[in-house]
């Protein structure tokens, strides 16, 4: 008996019934039930429990009589209080874990090994904005003036599309900024980019519908299309974008011709038409991840493909991650008029919608010009970063890693011509460098050795000290 008061009393403590007489019934009913208290086993009496758990001697007999009554004890006069013999068998107290059956679907994602972002950025971490330079009085502000007026309103439901105010805002911007040809009608607000892939997989992919992915390209867009039981092909590159292959028709397209990921190759325009012809003539879905677009270097980033469809056959995707911050959780996607309200059915199937305030809040930093001026100062503050990453590695590496020439975005991808990748990543991380890597991008057979080398989270002094470290990897 004394092994059986210690759970019991370890239990008791963590009930949260309203009396100490149905926290001890709660308690010992789940010892029951879970097999810890055997059939035919005998408790404590009704005295030494009560001295245990310091309650009155009433209150145990009472959820002892409660039990009786329900059937999960036997009390008898002159020998105890007993587990009822005739319980229906019980799962042991301890049992191995078994390993779940998931769905095809479910087995597609764990293998895969799931989405990883850095939480906290590093050299050289790639993608993280330089959450030191956000306007954070600015933001503070807004919050407050949104809660001040109508808090009650930013505390509801929303509608799965978005609030209107922020796809109003987002559409006058990507119109202004991108040429993207949509109205706030066609917008709909989402947590991520990778939420709007999944979003999308689910509403227009059957098993075996062939998708293209460019090959290196981004990990997220293979496992959303992969889990939802397409047949992935890979697109391959030459100096213009991504080439329309031959073989079976697409059913969809992921590109990113403004740069592509990771490579940095913009998309000429005769392979912009190309692209828009073949969707037209096969029925298929282009989607258009315009990741990074707003950060630009020395040239003018090219428009949107979106702009230049007339047919409605492309989805245009973009995220506030990198632009403002990431745990914000706001993306935007323009989407074919014909398919709004599918997506937005979708939407509200999937989480319902993107948090009231923050989408208001981030409407007002739209429509005041704080965002258009917090883009023109992170683009000449990560210009400056970029120069001096290029130049530091040019000097101190030379040919041993050769950073690729584009002119986007917020990581540098280098290659290694000697090779070395995963060797060296492993030493840089025990040396405190995070170096994403470019060979696991590619899914095809010949893959390229570098990584993606983030600056824009860097100070000077932090980039210099990051490619001191680097150097030393290869010297060692």
């Amino acid at each position: 008996m004394p092994l059986t008061r210690v759970p019991l009393i370890q239990l008791f403590a963590s009930q949260q019934a309203r009396t100490r007489r149905d926290k001890l019934c709660a308690a010992l009913r789940q010892l029951i039930t879970d097999g810890t208290l055997r059939r035919g086993e005998q408790l404590p009496s009704s005295r030494l429990l009560a001295v245990d758990l310091s309650l009155s001697r009433v209150t145990v007999e009472a959820a002892y009589a409660q039990l009786e009554s329900e059937g999960c004890l036997l009390r008898q006069s002159g020998k105890g209080t007993f587990v009822a013999t005739d319980l229906p068998a019980v799962r042991p107290a301890r049992q191995a874990t078994a390993v779940p059956r998931l769905s095809s679907r479910g087995r597609k994602i764990v293998a895969s090994g799931g989405c990883d972002d850095p939480i906290f950025p590093q050299a050289f971490a790639a993608g993280s904005p330089d959450l030191r330079a956000f306007p954070h009085d600015t933001w503070r502000r807004l919050v407050a003036q949104r809660l001040r007026h109508a808090p009650e309103k930013m505390m509801g439901y929303g509608a799965p599309q978005g609030l209107v105010g922020l796809r109003e805002a987002v559409a006058r911007y990507l119109a202004q900024a991108r040429g993207v040809r949509s109205d706030a009608g066609q917008i709909i607000i989402l947590t991520s980019s990778q939420q709007a892939l999944q979003m999308l997989a689910m509403l227009l992919c059957d098993p075996g519908d062939t998708v293209w992915l460019e090959d290196p390209g981004y990990r997220g867009a293979y496992h959303a299309f992969n889990s939802a039981g397409a047949t992935v092909g890979m697109l391959e590159f030459d100096d213009q974008g991504a080439r329309i292959p031959d073989g079976p028709a697409a059913k969809l397209i992921y590109l990113t011709p403004s740069h592509q990921y990771p490579l940095g190759v913009t998309m000429s325009l005769t392979r912009r038409l190309a692209w828009l012809a073949y969707a037209r003539a096969h029925g298929s879905w282009l989607i258009e991840d315009d990741y990074d677009s707003e950060f630009y270097y020395h040239t003018q980033p090219a428009p949107a493909l979106q702009g230049l469809d007339k047919a409605g056959r492309v989805f245009y995707l973009g995220t506030f991650s990198k632009t403002l911050f990431p745990s914000l959780r706001l993306a935007y996607l323009a989407v074919p008029s014909a398919l709004v309200d599918a997506c937005c059915r979708m939407r509200g199937v999937m989480d319902g919608h993107s948090a009231l305030l923050m989408q208001a809040v981030t409407a007002d930093f739209l429509d005041r010009g704080h965002f258009q001026a917090h883009l023109r100062l992170m683009r000449k503050l990560y210009g400056s970063r970029r120069e001096l990453l290029l130049a530091e590695l040019t000097s101190r590496l030379g040919d041993r890693l050769q950073p690729l020439d584009h002119q986007h975005g917020l990581q540098l991808t280098a290659t290694l011509p000697n090779g070395g990748e995963e060797r060296l990543t492993h030493q840089a991380l025990q040396a405190g460098l995070v170096l994403p890597r470019l060979s696991p991008l590619y899914q095809g057979s010949v893959r390229q050795e570098g990584w993606l080398l983030g600056f824009s989270a860097l100070q000077p002094a932090e980039i210099v000290s990051a490619v001191e470290k680097l150097t030393r990897l290869f010297s060692d």
